[in-house]
């Protein structure tokens, strides 16, 4: 297929994802059905992905990672999205965590948290909503307190993805509250997978029920006196919290946008497989020309979400600030992908209203990402403020 190609890859990158797209094709579109079905978390398709080394993809190879960039990592998300979203999202909340270690921890927070990331031991969650707050993330309520060399932390945490299967979250909290942005920290949280309490003071209360995106898990998290070392401080140093997370959230962006592109290209290739196949009044319905403009326009939209979540990855990998590449990214890549599986829906008429038609879970799961790392609104505000502050 023409659509979504990338040039100038390097051989070892081609590798990786023609590697992860076999993996895609063999061990998780033909399972997707089941255990989406089942809201059950796909720990064979994870343990396949843990003996090929995506939790370290984008770790250096310094700390046992593969050292590669974030564009193969938009590219790797983009195979796995195409095979079932909730499996690229098991590894999306893991590499925001494992790169804001790497690019803000203390020598000693990498030393202990990298290689066990990269090897899978460690996998991470991202904490940043809470309740009441959604995308005004200077709303937060969360507690951190001083105690000695400790801190005692109480409040409460939303919508984490792996938020059960996860040991390690890297959790948004307030340190100082008069200090608004500057008054955020965030904090390295051990835990014990699993529901219930996971450590002392800390409950995950059980999984949120969910439209689609299923079999990944996504929880809330209770702190009720939790005491945590100080040393746990991302960085060491109180009131970075904010710049962290939000650097983070631009790879979460890049992420997003990559699997809408994958579950785009999924609905094209089901409607396009079905058009073909499907005949009325003598002829393939791909030949008549309502579905074929349908047909190229969704060609269209999925190849131009690919190229711009490429760029934005790639201004990313260049040391360079992409917050509206990101944002642009992020916003037309989930548009496109929504509109795009709608029209596949409608290419498949009354069947993509069954559950044995695959395009009626990518109907379920495409809504997500028009919320998840910033609604689309949100993506708007930036980009237009980015616009004006470069006079562009």
């Amino acid at each position: 297929m023409r659509l979504q190609q990338t040039h100038g890859l390097s051989d070892e990158q081609r590798e990786i994802i023609a590697t992860v797209r076999a993996f895609t094709e063999k061990e998780i579109i033909p399972v997707a059905a089941e255990l989406e079905r089942a809201d059950e978390y796909p720990q064979a398709i994870v343990d396949g992905m843990t003996g090929l080394g995506l939790f370290g993809l984008m770790i250096d190879e310094e700390h046992g990672g593969l050292g590669e960039s974030l564009l193969t990592y938009a590219l790797v998300v983009e195979e796995l999205a195409r095979g079932w979203m909730s499996v690229s999202g098991i590894i999306n909340t893991h590499f925001i965590v494992a790169w804001m270690i790497a690019h803000h921890g203390t020598p000693e927070q990498k030393a202990h948290y990298l290689p066990k990331m990269a090897a899978g031991e460690i996998r991470g969650a991202f904490s940043m909503s809470e309740p009441g707050c959604g995308s005004d993330v200077s709303a937060i309520t969360t507690r951190a307190v001083p105690d000695g060399d400790h801190h005692v932390i109480d409040g409460q945490k939303m919508w984490l993805t792996n938020g059960a299967s996860a040991n390690l979250v890297a959790t948004l909290v307030k340190t100082d509250p008069a200090a608004g942005h500057r008054g955020m920290t965030a904090f390295l949280v051990d835990k014990t997978p699993g529901f219930g309490e996971v450590a002392p003071g800390l409950t995950v209360p059980g999984k949120i029920g969910k439209l689609g995106y299923k079999g990944v898990d996504t929880t809330e998290l209770l702190f009720d006196g939790f005491r945590i070392p100080s040393a746990q401080i991302l960085g060491g140093t109180p009131g970075r919290g904010f710049y962290h997370m939000m650097d983070g959230v631009e790879v979460g962006r890049v992420n997003v946008a990559a699997r809408a592109c994958g579950v785009a290209r999924r609905a094209y290739e089901l409607a396009v497989g079905y058009a073909r196949q499907r005949e009325t009044f003598g002829r393939p319905i791909a030949e008549h020309q309502a579905v074929l403009f349908r047909i190229a326009e969704m060609g269209t939209k999925v190849e131009a979400a690919h190229q711009m979540t490429v760029m934005a990855a790639r201004r990313k990998d260049a040391g360079e600030r992409n917050d509206l590449e990101a944002g642009m990214a992020k916003y037309l890549a989930c548009e496109y992908c929504k509109e795009v599986v709608e029209d596949a829906f409608r290419i498949h008429g009354g069947y993509a209203y069954s559950t044995e038609y695959e395009i009626e879970r990518l109907y379920r799961e495409a809504p997500m990402l028009l919320i998840g790392e910033g609604t689309a609104d949100i993506q708007k505000m930036i980009i237009g403020r980015r616009l004006l502050e470069d006079g562009s």
